[in-house]
């Protein structure tokens, strides 16, 4: 059998247009565990993940990021308490898949540099 070399992902880059301001969204909206940043990076713990925002260094890479579906708890008490927020969501918290006792629930999001997100949760039923 042969084995990859791919452990896991171990980061994931998100352009942005203004990192100050996307500092803030993703450590005060969101609530991120910010590592560290520089003039045009910030790096954020995700449990085992780091997420870093960077300011694009040519314009060929300041298109919007793939989705990232933050997983939690609770949905629709994550979507309670950031409406409150003022974040700005697509839709609201709804079913995407049910297999067997289990319902895969989301609900999408834009942060601050246009970018397309979701939260995530897995409710039994």
């Amino acid at each position: 059998m042969e084995t990859t070399m791919v452990q896991k992902v171990g980061q994931i880059g998100v352009p942005v247009k203004d990192l100050n301001r996307a500092l803030d969204f993703y450590k005060e909206k969101l609530g991120l565990s910010l590592l560290f940043n520089t003039d045009s990076m910030a790096f954020f713990e995700c449990d085992g993940l780091r997420l870093m925002l960077s300011l694009p260094e040519k314009d060929e890479f300041a298109h919007s990021s793939s989705v990232i579906y933050f997983q939690v708890t609770n949905i629709n008490d994550t979507y309670e308490r950031l409406v409150g927020k003022e974040v700005i969501f697509i839709d609201e918290p709804h079913a995407v898949a049910k297999m067997g006792q289990t319902e895969t629930w989301m609900v999408f999001f834009k942060d601050t540099e246009d970018n397309t997100h979701a939260f995530m949760s897995e409710v039994q039923v």
